[in-house]
């Protein structure tokens, strides 16, 4: 109990060099340097509107092909961007074309909503529940 009362004294200069130096270290071997940068495809781009009065946002410039064709392409859906899924979750509804053709006179396949007089009744009572909540 005696060694835990009593108060650690204050690293030296050398000491405090020495973690510093180890730090510096550390920190340069996890530092990468990127030098390539690229569009984000999930970020919109916002264009923001030029002033009238200024001469040189007047100016017409010639659209990059290149920078276009990236944004076009980044704003396109997976199906259209790859040739298979490239995420667990998209292998779900990858292939949206229909196995059978639908046919709707056919009524094993086909189930239309029907309208009885309970439901159009019910249909009305909730409606007129909600216009009298929202009155409220």
């Amino acid at each position: 109990m005696a060694a835990r009362a009593r108060e650690k004294e204050p690293p030296d200069l050398v000491h405090q060099n020495q973690i510093f130096c180890e730090t510096v270290r550390k920190e340069l071997r996890c530092q990468k340097l990127h030098t390539e940068y690229g569009v984000n495809p999930l970020k919109r781009v916002h264009t923001i509107t030029r002033k009238p009065m200024s001469w040189h946002d007047n100016i017409e410039e010639p659209a990059d092909a290149k920078f276009l064709n990236l944004i076009h392409h980044a704003a396109l859906e997976p199906t259209k961007k790859y040739t298979e899924p490239q995420t667990e979750s998209q292998e779900i509804g990858w292939n949206t074309t229909h196995l059978i053709s639908v046919d709707r006179t056919d009524r094993r396949l086909y189930f239309p909503c029907r309208n009885t007089e309970i439901t159009k009744y019910m249909a009305a009572m909730w409606r007129l529940k909600e216009q009298s909540e929202n009155m409220q």
